[in-house]
């Protein structure tokens, strides 16, 4: 069978004429094309379908169906398919009226075998590239997945997006709790995004950022003339998310005075605007985030317990990036190429010791602070040796000059580092990253089992 851009081809050929069409398949066959021959366009029909992956080549003047109307219906299946008619009484008329209806080429009895062939492999390179745009659209076209939004392949990640995906659909208020820079927000929308709400809105407040003095206008809205100012009526953003989502972002800095006028709106899902006795019905979805630990905010009486029950039917807890192990060098890579896309510098990679530095490092600062890192990285002037080495100096002298971990335990960590880059690098294949560390397959299945890597997350669609 011929292979063009790794794809099998095959050729439908239709011809009413025996030994024209024995001596035909005979040729494709030949070629290395699987061929499928038919004594009439009728029963040939039966196995076009759209995104056919090869050529149909048909006779014109043939009984029942004739190649134009033939190709008319091979056209109604699938426009893109290529056909290449071929008579013994073809004139110019008929060649430009064929063209004109969608044929790919249009050949006259007697043929050169190799010019037919020489078609059709041009006709197969160009559906393959057809095929490939198709694909490409479904792609861009189509919903992105939850592992696209919320990086990561570890244990912990792949928990929580099993998590995001098992409530997205429900009306329950979540509190996301997770370390400044986890990605709280990015859970949110994906609860958003993901579930029955996701074409209304998704509004976001952040809580410690509204003033207390115009906390209820922001919040609850207000009518024209209600106060000094209120020259218009206005929708707040409780209101303008009805229907959808509302997000509160760091609900455990809202002032506890402001805290009984969130958990009555809450409770009745209706509000007041600012000014106004009629009462407006809500119906919202909430989901709340704290890097706080509110238990002990309602225990110092800093925040309300009944409005922690009320946000708090379901918790999800997002890990710090510390305890994400083989994710961190996968955000590196991915905030990499955003930034060399975003600042047009080359997108470049790091060695096998910057890997084992990244994955040394605490990150107190989670996923924000490695998406600064990999900025700095890719704008730095810097030779790319020195460039992690200078970003982390602080963290690099406490480790060699205060022998906070073992040397036994720096191998393992620069070990495991270089196996996870080039898995990482090769996209999974244990072939190439044999090669490139020269290792045999076992004793690279060993350190892959003992290091806990599975080839199977590096393994990009």
């Amino acid at each position: 069978m011929a292979m063009v851009g790794n794809e099998c081809h095959e050729v439908i050929l239709v011809d009413d004429d025996v030994e024209m069409r024995t001596a035909t398949a005979q040729w494709f066959d030949l070629a290395g094309y699987q061929v499928r021959s038919y004594p009439h366009a009728v029963a040939a029909l039966s196995d076009i379908v759209q995104g056919l992956r090869g050529v149909v080549v048909s006779d014109v003047r043939m009984p029942k169906m004739d190649g134009m109307q033939f190709l008319e219906q091979v056209n109604g299946v699938d426009p893109d398919i290529p056909v290449v008619l071929i008579t013994a009484h073809g004139d110019v008329t008929m060649a430009v009226e064929a063209m004109r209806q969608g044929a790919y080429d249009f050949i006259e009895k007697p043929f050169d075998p190799e010019r037919l062939l020489d078609v059709i492999r041009r006709a197969c390179e160009k559906y393959r590239l057809i095929v490939e745009n198709r694909q490409l659209r479904r792609r861009l076209a189509g919903p992105v997945s939850i592992e696209q939004r919320l990086i990561g392949t570890s244990a912990v990640m792949k928990r929580l997006h099993e998590e995001i995906l098992n409530l997205a659909d429900i009306n329950a208020a979540v509190l996301i709790q997770g370390e400044t820079g986890t990605g709280k927000e990015v859970v949110a929308r994906c609860l958003h995004d993901f579930g029955a709400r996701h074409e209304q809105r998704f509004v976001a407040v952040n809580c410690a950022a509204v003033p207390d003095s115009v906390f209820e206008s922001e919040l609850f809205g207000y009518e024209k003339g209600a106060f000094t100012g209120a020259d218009q009526q206005r929708i707040g953003r409780f209101e303008y998310a009805n229907k959808g989502s509302l997000f509160l972002d760091e609900i455990g800095s809202m002032p506890i005075a402001l805290q009984v006028k969130v958990l009555r709106v809450l409770q009745e899902r209706e509000l007041l605007r600012v000014g106004s006795n009629e009462p407006h019905l809500l119906d919202i979805r909430l989901i709340c985030a704290t890097n706080k630990n509110l238990r002990e905010e309602c225990s110092a009486g800093r925040f309300r317990e009944d409005l922690f029950y009320r946000i708090n039917v379901v918790e999800l807890n997002i890990p710090p990036l510390r305890d994400r192990g083989e994710d961190v060098l996968l955000l590196f890579d991915f905030f990499v190429g955003q930034a060399a896309e975003a600042y047009r510098r080359p997108c470049v990679t790091i060695s096998s010791h910057g890997a084992a530095l990244l994955l040394e490092h605490d990150w107190p600062g989670n996923v924000r602070e490695l998406k600064n890192m990999a900025e700095r990285f890719v704008l730095s002037s810097l030779p790319m040796s020195q460039r992690l080495a200078s970003m982390l100096s602080g963290f690099e002298q406490e480790v060699s000059g205060v022998q906070k971990t073992s040397l036994q335990e720096l191998m393992r960590l620069h070990e495991r580092a270089l196996l996870d880059h080039a898995l990482l690098r090769h996209q999974g294949d244990v072939q190439a990253v044999m090669e490139e560390l020269v290792l045999p397959r076992r004793t690279l299945n060993e350190k892959m089992t003992r290091h806990q890597l599975d080839r199977r997350n590096y393994v990009r669609d």
